[in-house]
């Protein structure tokens, strides 16, 4: 089968196209065949070797494949795969590329059916494959806060894939929404459901605190605002931050005031089909928006890695195979 992998560490460069054997369907899992693939920062990890720093088994054997989200079609069942999914049925999937099947990048995957779930009704693809890491991430950043029905929350990079769940996600808990964005993105924010925006950048507590001189009483920190994000958060509340692989941020956060910091680790959500399901359920009844920012052949996963690099992408970029 065809996959995107790398040989090497280093920057987009070293993506290539490359032909690795299809994977068989063991005992108890399903096999894929992948239609789309996103493009997210937790890609450039292992692109770039980081990962090896901070896996306990040691160095990855290559061809190493990347990518954390896909869609497409349920190629086989294995024997005694607890699912009731069937052979044709569109589904998507959350995936671990340091798992032994690899990552998404790829014609086919085998995975446990408790990472895939069907499609969104309605949903290309592309759409569907936006969802599931990216969405999770945002579940999981929300459910480590914890909050009652109608506590406050203050959202960064809401216009971005993680950031823009966020938003929906926390509408949909019943939650009261403040979200920075630019000026070009107050209107897609405001679609989203935020029910106050502030400019982002530098300041945007200060702005935050204009609206709640109190605080609000947590934040989801999707850029790496650090303790310019917290100051916005009253006493004793909460900041649950998405981390930027090296960026240092979770440990800059000033603890004082009471205020409990939790980094967000989405493969503890691997497995939790529930979660995942749960989706897609919000996703069908259009309490959850699909974004693509734009297609890409897999032949050209440099081109969209340096496309993500550069910035300003709303969205998530998306691999096609054919």
């Amino acid at each position: 089968m065809k996959a995107v992998g790398v040989t090497r560490y280093g920057g987009p460069e070293v993506l290539e196209l490359i032909e690795v054997p299809r994977p068989s369907t063991g005992p108890k899992q399903i096999r894929v065949r992948v239609h789309a693939a996103t493009v997210n920062p937790g890609d450039f990890v292992l692109r770039n070797g980081d990962l090896d720093e901070v896996l306990e088994a040691g160095p990855l054997t290559p061809p190493y494949i990347p990518g954390m989200e896909a869609a497409g079609v349920v190629d086989e069942v294995g024997e005694e795969a607890i699912t009731d999914l069937l052979v044709g049925d569109r589904v998507m999937a959350i995936v671990m590329p340091i798992d032994a099947t690899g990552g998404a990048y790829a014609e086919y995957l085998v995975l446990d059916p408790d990472q895939v779930t069907r499609m969104p009704v309605g949903a290309t693809f592309a759409e569907a494959a936006t969802l599931p890491m990216s969405g999770l991430t945002a579940r999981r950043a929300l459910d480590l806060l914890a909050l009652d029905t109608g506590a406050s929350v203050a959202i960064t990079g809401s216009a971005g894939a993680v950031g823009g769940y966020a938003v929906q996600l926390a509408k949909a808990d019943g939650l009261c929404v403040v979200a920075d964005a630019a000026p070009a993105d107050e209107t897609l924010v405001a679609s989203l459901g935020a029910d106050q925006i502030v400019a982002r950048g530098t300041g945007v507590g200060e702005r935050i605190r204009q609206w709640w001189p109190q605080g609000v009483d947590a934040a989801v920190d999707t850029v790496s605002r650090g303790e310019e994000i917290a100051s916005a958060v009253r006493d004793d509340g909460q900041v649950a931050v998405v981390p930027v692989p090296h960026n240092g941020v979770f440990d800059s956060i000033d603890l004082g005031r009471g205020i409990t910091v939790s980094q967000v680790w989405v493969p503890e959500y691997t497995h939790a089909h529930d979660k995942l399901d749960a989706l897609r359920v919000l996703a069908d009844n259009r309490q959850l928006l699909l974004r693509v920012a734009r297609t890409y052949p897999a032949a050209d996963a440099a081109q969209a890695h340096r496309a993500l690099a550069a910035g300003g992408v709303r969205g998530r970029l998306v691999l096609v195979f054919d």
